[in-house]
């Protein structure tokens, strides 16, 4: 796999989990008594620490799953299972529970500040986006694309900021209609990726191959 596709599948497949077009309707709802530079800053911190925990489940998530006795075939099954997840709820355009639940939403709204959680954790470095680092780390070979998938956690993160940061004042460009079939879109791409991740899984056992 060259730089440039290895770039579009972390960029493609990060973004697609986070989904921070998604998010927008959950983090206003959570943040009705906040003016908009309260929500910029919770938006920027938020973004600073999802990038943070994320590069470091990327750096060392092996090494805590060697530490476990989890095998990286395992880990790519599990993982493959909990990205299909995310994508079938997408594809019915729902908010997927996998990713963050209605107990820990209804909790940020009782918070004065929800920046570290729930948006950061689980809502943006949940177990999706924690397990997507972590397979794409594990798939990158050699030093020019790990730094890659690195520089992908940075933009994505600052992408976030940037959709989160313009909808501080409101989301009237947020067309329901429109939102609903980028969502579609983003869970078959997903459920692509998904399955792509068990191939990978599967030919690593030796149990089948596949080109």
């Amino acid at each position: 796999m060259t730089i440039a596709q290895y770039l579009l599948l972390a960029i493609s497949s990060l973004f697609v989990v986070i989904d921070p077009i998604a998010i927008v309707p959950v983090f206003l709802a959570m943040t009705p008594n906040n003016n908009a530079i309260e929500r910029r800053y919770m938006a920027k911190l938020a973004s600073i620490v999802a990038c943070i925990v994320l590069v470091c489940f990327a750096l060392f998530g092996r090494a805590l799953f060697q530490l476990l006795g989890i095998t990286m075939p395992a880990f790519q099954m599990a993982g493959s299972v909990v990205l299909l997840l995310i994508a079938l709820d997408m594809l019915r355009a729902r908010r997927s529970p996998v990713r963050d639940t209605s107990e820990e939403t209804h909790e940020g709204t009782m918070k004065d500040d929800i920046a570290v959680t729930p948006l950061a954790v689980p809502m943006l470095a949940g177990p999706g986006a924690i397990t997507t680092v972590v397979l794409l780390f594990q798939r990158a070979t050699g030093t020019l694309q790990h730094l890659a998938l690195l520089g992908t956690i940075v933009i994505v993160c600052t992408a976030t900021f940037w959709i989160l940061a313009l909808s501080s004042q409101g989301a009237k460009w947020l067309n329901p209609l429109l939102l609903r079939l980028v969502e579609r879109l983003m869970g078959l791409l997903l459920a692509a990726i998904a399955m792509q991740f068990l191939i990978n899984a599967l030919n690593d056992l030796h149990v089948i191959h596949f080109p």
